[in-house]
């Protein structure tokens, strides 16, 4: 959720009743402090922060967090190791993103309060296992006995429901919001994503770290590299510094890097957050009792 989860999503949907969470992956440590106070102040809900450890200034953005009192830090893109017993002693819960069952167990050796078990179906950097989250979570859920969260693929009350059928206590789910009206990401992006259809995103750059895009010019250069074989440094050069930020924050659809997922495909509106967020429930809802009157036969 670079350069799409800024203040404004994250307290909608905490005030919504789920758990918004800021990307700091986009921001740098002044822009976070400004994010988490006028999250503060736009909710009295729990909200979290997303850091990917890989970050360049992750130990000032950890301090900021720790200073400002974040209440939850979801970690990803490093080894849980690093900052779960730091963030812990001050009282933030902290969940750690995975692909695989490998890294899950990490995170229990790690400590962690909860574990988010990620599918590649879900935009943004991804495992290079390749595997879906309805293999993941129950290959997970069978072996770890912190909670877990479902993320990729997951944009809808069914899907939901599936999830939690097979292992998972919640969802995470990033796609279906960064095309809602809160969203920071630029408005001609967010047209892209409802324009997605099936097979419009692929995942590339297993050499560096892989990622899902919507298919682009940027997207074709990036397959032609890999299919000439290109070596990772050919790739690092192509892919340059604020990639990310001209797609999908400037809306540079041509070559920016616009990162997706797959349920990309099912996103038909711009829509309010909270209005996204009472339509998944619902339909979780209505699913489930259909389901329980089922059994009920």
């Amino acid at each position: 959720m670079v350069w799409c989860s800024g203040w404004k999503l994250a307290s909608t949907v905490s005030n919504a009743g789920g758990l918004g969470l800021l990307g700091a992956g986009s921001m740098h440590p002044d822009v976070l402090i400004e994010h988490i106070e006028k999250c503060k102040k736009a909710t009295s809900n729990p909200y979290g922060v997303n850091v990917p450890l890989m970050y360049p200034q992750v130990e000032e953005i950890m301090k900021i967090i720790i200073d400002m009192e974040v209440p939850i830090v979801f970690t990803s893109a490093g080894n849980p190791k690093a900052w779960t017993s730091s963030l812990q002693k001050h009282g933030i819960k902290v969940t750690h993103v995975v692909s695989s069952l490998k890294f899950a167990r990490k995170c229990v050796e790690a400590g962690v309060d909860a574990v988010v078990a990620e599918g590649f179906e879900a935009g943004g950097h991804n495992g290079r296992e390749e595997t879906t989250t309805f293999c993941l979570i129950p290959m997970v859920s069978r072996e770890i006995s912190v909670p877990i969260i479902a993320a990729g693929g997951i944009g809808s009350g069914r899907t939901m429901l599936g999830a939690i059928a097979l292992g998972a206590e919640g969802v995470q789910i990033g796609s279906r919001f960064a095309a809602s009206v809160e969203s920071s990401a630029n408005k001609k992006f967010k047209e892209l994503i409802v324009e997605a259809k099936e097979g419009s995103t692929e995942l590339m750059m297993k050499k560096l770290t892989p990622v899902r895009l919507l298919k682009n010019k940027f997207y074709e250069q990036v397959k032609e590299a890999e299919l000439s074989c290109a070596d990772a440094d050919t790739l690092k050069s192509l892919l340059g510094k604020g990639r990310a930020k001209k797609g999908m924050f400037e809306g540079n659809l041509v070559e920016g890097e616009l990162e997706i997922g797959q349920v990309s495909a099912t996103i038909d509106r711009i829509i309010p957050a909270a209005e996204i967020l009472h339509e998944i429930w619902e339909e979780y809802m209505l699913e489930g009792k259909k389901l329980t009157e089922l059994f009920a036969q």
